[in-house]
C-alpha cells in the first residue's frame, strides 16, 4: 500500500472552539511513514470552499502549532470541537481563523495531525512524510490530479514540518506540484534551542516535551538518563499540549532534567545522532519550491525559542542550493 492511500474518510461538522457551526469537512485516514521508516495511518481534515466547481482547486496545507504530547490539541480532534483545554483554545481559534482565511480565497485547505498517531513530537521526517502524504491523500479523496498546485504554511511546530516536507518533496512526493512554502519561526538545530531557551523562566518547558516526542518517535530510553526531577517534568508534560506548560518551570536547565553523569545530554552518543538527524538543510536533494521564511528577533538572539541565526543561515544555505528564498 503506497504512502498517501486512503484508508477511510467520513464527514464531520467543523467546530469554532467547541462550538459547533454549519461548516461541513471532510477527515481521512491516509497511509504513511513513521520517522524510522515504518508504516503507520495518520489523520487530516479537509475544508474545502463550497460549491468547488469552476474554481481552479488549488490546495493548502496548513501546519497546526499544536505541538501535542498528550493528545488533546491534534487538529483532528479540536476542528471537531474536542476540548484542548483552557489555556490551549485560544491558539486553536486563533488557528481556525488562518484555515478560513485560505477558505474564503477558494484555496482547499488540508490540516494534517502530521505527529503521527504517537505524537512524535519535533521528529522532522517523520512529520514532512506525513504532510506530504496528506496532501496526496487529499488528492486522492477529491478526485484532483497531481498537477493541481499545492502550497504549505507552517508556523513554529508547524514550520519543522513544512521546511521537512519541502526538503523531503523531490524524493518522496516528486510527482506533487510543490508551488511555494511559507515557514516561520522555524526550529533549525535543536542543540541551539536547547542552549537559547535553557533557564528560560517560561520557555525551558520546551526542552522536556522536546525530550519526549524524540524519544517516542526513535523508542530511545530517555528515563535511563533522567534525573528523579527530570521524571516528574517529562512525565507531567506526557499528557499535556506543551503551550501550557510554557511558565510551570521557572529556570529549568537541561542539565537538572538529566542525572549527573549525563549533566551534557549531547555527550549521549545515541541522543546526539537523534539531536543530529533533526537539523535542516541536510535532507537528500534540496527543496524545489520557493520558500518564504521569517523568524523573530525580540533580543538580538532570537524570537524567545528560535535562534535567528539559525534561520538566516538555514535560508542562505538554501540559496547556495539554488532555492528561491524570501527571508525575513
Amino acid at each position: 500500500m503506497a504512502p498517501g492511500t486512503v484508508l477511510s474518510s467520513k464527514p464531520i461538522s467543523l467546530a469554532l472552539g467547541t462550538f459547533p457551526t454549519p461548516v461541513t469537512a471532510t477527515q481521512i485516514t491516509y497511509r504513511t511513514t513513521d520517522q524510522l521508516g515504518h508504516p503507520e495511518a495518520d489523520v487530516t481534515t479537509v475544508i474545502a470552499p463550497s460549491p468547488l466547481s469552476g474554481v481552479v482547486p488549488r490546495i493548502v496545507g496548513y501546519l497546526s502549532f499544536y505541538d501535542d504530547l498528550g493528545g488533546s490539541c491534534r487538529p483532528s480532534y479540536t476542528l471537531a470541537g474536542g476540548n484542548a483545554g483552557a489555556s490551549n483554545e485560544s491558539e486553536s481559534e486563533e488557528e481556525e481563523l488562518l484555515m478560513a482565511f485560505y477558505v474564503a480565497n477558494g484555496w482547499i485547505v488540508t490540516v494534517p495531525d502530521y505527529e503521527g498517531p504517537h505524537l512524535h513530537w519535533m521528529a522532522g521526517r517523520e512529520e514532512g512524510q506525513s504532510t506530504l502524504d496528506a496532501v496526496r491523500a487529499t488528492e486522492s479523496a477529491l478526485g484532483l490530479g497531481t498537477t493541481t498546485q499545492v502550497a504549505l504554511s507552517g508556523y513554529s511546530g508547524g514550520a519543522a514540518a513544512a521546511d521537512w516536507a519541502s526538503e523531503l518533496a523531490p524524493t518522496y512526493a516528486p510527482e506533487l506540484d510543490l508551488a511555494a512554502v511559507a515557514e516561520g519561526g522555524i526550529p533549525v538545530d535543536y542543540a541551539h534551542l536547547f542552549s537559547y531557551v535553557n533557564g528560560d523562566k517560561v520557555y525551558g518547558a520546551a526542552m522536556p516535551g522536546m525530550l519526549l516526542g524524540l524519544a517516542r518517535a526513535y523508542h530511545f530510553p530517555l528515563r535511563r538518563y533522567l534525573s528523579s526531577y527530570g521524571k516528574k517534568v517529562v512525565h507531567a508534560e506526557s499528557t499535556t499540549c506543551i503551550g501550557s506548560d510554557f511558565g510551570h518551570y521557572p529556570g529549568l536547565t537541561y542539565q537538572r532534567l538529566f542525572k549527573p553523569r549525563y549533566r551534557n545530554p549531547f555527550a549521549i552518543p545515541a541522543l546526539a545522532r537523534i539531536f543530529n538527524d533533526q537539523l535542516m538543510g541536510r535532507a537528500p536533494g534540496s527543496p524545489l519550491a520557493p520558500l518564504m521564511m521569517g523568524v523573530g528577533d525580540i533580543d538580538g538572539f532570537g524570537d524567545g525559542v528560535m535562534r535567528d541565526g539559525d534561520v538566516e543561515s538555514l535560508a542562505r544555505e538554501y540559496c547556495r542550493q539554488g532555492v528561491s528564498v524570501e527571508f525575513h
